[in-house]
């Protein structure tokens, strides 16, 4: 007889009191896998500065070392996330979603919302589209006290697909401080990944 279909938790998603980077590091000290800050804070990283309010704090882990995360993680409670739900932390939910979200054991508020994403060994995979492969070093930059976070030319190729008023916010306030090997990396993935996008011409003039 199949297992039941897990239940989702009646939790509040909205309820987020976000740890800042420095304070994920703190908490990810020990975790041996590669990881890293993403989206808009990732951006700020690089940067150098805070640019915008953020409601949350994203990372990114390889999928087949997330329970290197949660044993680091250990003394907080993880949820799965998934459909506009929170689910159970089980086999089946963790291979439905790709989100996992981070707070205290007495419940409260969310501190990190964890992206299990795909990897091939060593390699990261684009999940939705499995031809951009980046090794750990081409994906992951460090600020100069040791974060870790995704390069910006990676991240405004994951935000180009949501086209929200803090994505194009975020790509305007980016673009002038690419290198030109990052300016082309972006234009040939998005003209792959997205022809006709509308970052491209930006990027072709710049």
């Amino acid at each position: 007889m199949a297992d039941a279909a897990p239940e989702s938790i009646d939790v509040d998603l909205d309820a987020w009191d976000a740890w800042t980077p420095h304070e994920a590091a703190l908490h990810l000290a020990a975790l041996r896998a590669p990881w890293y800050v993403a989206a808009g804070w990732a951006l700020d990283l690089f940067l150098g500065r805070q640019t915008r309010e953020h409601d949350d704090l994203e990372i990114g882990v390889p999928a087949h070392r997330f329970a290197e995360v949660r044993e680091v993680l250990e003394d907080f409670e993880l949820v799965v996330v998934g459909d506009g739900k929170a689910w159970p932390t089980t086999e089946s939910t963790l291979a439905t979603h790709r989100q996992t979200w981070v707070r205290e054991r007495a419940g409260g508020s969310w501190r990190l919302d964890v992206f299990r994403e795909p990897w091939d060994e060593d390699v990261w995979v684009l999940a939705r589209d499995p031809r951009i492969r980046l090794s750990a070093a081409n994906l992951i930059a460090q600020t100069a006290d040791g974060i870790p976070y995704a390069r910006p030319e990676v991240v405004l190729l994951l935000k180009a697909n949501a086209g929200r008023p803090k994505d194009e916010a975020d790509f305007a306030t980016t673009l002038p401080h690419l290198e030109a090997g990052q300016r082309a990396w972006l234009r040939e993935a998005l003209a792959l990944v997205h022809p006709g996008h509308r970052w491209l011409e930006a990027l072709a003039s710049g």
